[in-house]
Parts: structure tokens; C-alpha cells; sequence
């Protein structure tokens, strides 16, 4: 099984050319707090999160990649998809209008 940390490095080698990862609050942080067990509290990951200087790019780059595990931007996956689907249906109430 692989761990937390170990999903986070891999995300990060997978994704080198994302210069603004070099600035995230976690890289610092126990990797573990961003990936917890089914049921585990996101609550330390989130509080580092909001002081994040690149929470924004975190999120979009969850969002962007479909990115279904772990708290990235301080969201969980949970909230990340609720968020996409307030989006898709703004979208649609638009295109509708």
C-alpha cells in the first residue's frame, strides 16, 4: 500500500515542470495529513492550506488533472466535486439563458 507521502512525491516528480509546488505550504509537511485513510481527518491539512501562498494553483491543478485523492488547495475530494458540479451547472444555466 502506498503511503501518503510516498503519493505526494510521486505527484511531485510526475509533475516537476510545476515550478509553483516549490512554494506550497506541505512540502514541508508530513504528507500523510493530505492522503488520510477513508474517514481520517483532513483538519491539519486544511489549516495549512489556508495560510498557502499557491492554494489557488493547488486547487486548479486537483481540478484540472481530475485529481481524486487527498486535500489539495484545501479542499477534499468530496469538496472539489461538489465544486465542479456548482460549476458545470452555472455553465449550463448560461449556455440556457
Amino acid at each position: 500500500m502506498i503511503t501518503g507521502h510516498e503519493r505526494l512525491l510521486q505527484i511531485v516528480v510526475d509533475t516537476a515542470e510545476l515550478t509553483w509546488m516549490d512554494d506550497a505550504a506541505c512540502g514541508t509537511s508530513d504528507g500523510d495529513a493530505w492522503f488520510p485513510e477513508k474517514g481520517g481527518s483532513t483538519r491539519l491539512a486544511k489549516r495549512v492550506c489556508r495560510s498557502c501562498p499557491v492554494r489557488s494553483e493547488c486547487l486548479d491543478f486537483a481540478l484540472g488533472t481530475n485529481e481524486a485523492f487527498g486535500v489539495w488547495g484545501g479542499l477534499s475530494r468530496e469538496e472539489r466535486e461538489r465544486l465542479q458540479r456548482k460549476h458545470l451547472q452555472r455553465e449550463r444555466e448560461q449556455r440556457a439563458s
